[in-house]
């Protein structure tokens, strides 16, 4: 990498983490130019080069920290023997990246996510594709094993985490009164149930 790349390279991180910084300290509507170059120390110029805009910027943020969720959920497949083993180790990793990045986790379950989700699905989808390989093909290989129901992949991939995601949003605003530790040790079992043949 040439001295020119590696200051592109410093100058848009620094971007990324000034608007995790400014959108935990603030919330999106805190999200504006001016907070951006003063907590990065870069240039309007450097922004709008590196990113085009302050939604680009945004966006690429949340496409950083979902792809690390992604590879952190794939790494918890990896090591364990049998299906329910690894429905209790994607749901504690699941659980574990939210309670050890709570600003990430909030920035991933945001309306402002959720937006972008909306809007772009299939683009996130494809780019995100290699990290969401490992969670399909270990679903469809216990499908094809007849130890997880027969079921579309969407279907079982909502029925893994959407149980986990709702709980996080609930721990992320403050609402919920358990802890995801324990979260953690109650799920699996009823995730479980919902996929057995």
């Amino acid at each position: 990498m040439s001295p020119k790349q590696r200051r592109g390279a410093e100058t848009a991180e620094r971007l990324l983490d000034a608007a995790l910084t400014v959108y935990s300290e603030a919330g999106e509507q805190g999200v504006t130019v001016s907070a951006l170059t003063r907590t990065s120390g870069v240039s309007l110029g450097s922004l709008y080069h590196h990113f085009g805009s302050v939604d680009g910027l945004m966006n690429a943020l949340v496409v950083r920290w979902l792809g690390r969720l992604l590879e952190h959920l794939g790494g918890a497949l990896a090591e364990p023997r049998g299906a329910r083993a690894g429905i209790e180790s994607i749901v504690h990793a699941y659980l574990s990246f939210v309670r050890d990045h709570p600003d990430e986790a909030r920035l991933l379950h945001s309306a402002y996510a959720d937006r972008l989700g909306m809007e772009q699905a299939r683009q996130l989808r494809d780019a995100q594709e290699a990290r969401l390989s490992p969670l399909t093909r270990w679903l469809e290989g216990y499908v094809a094993a007849g130890e997880i129901a027969d079921l579309p992949g969407p279907v079982l991939e909502a029925l893994v985490l959407g149980p986990v995601i709702g709980f996080a949003r609930g721990w992320l605003a403050g609402v919920s009164g358990v802890a995801p530790d324990e979260a953690a040790r109650l799920l699996p079992d009823r995730i479980w149930r919902s996929l057995e043949p």
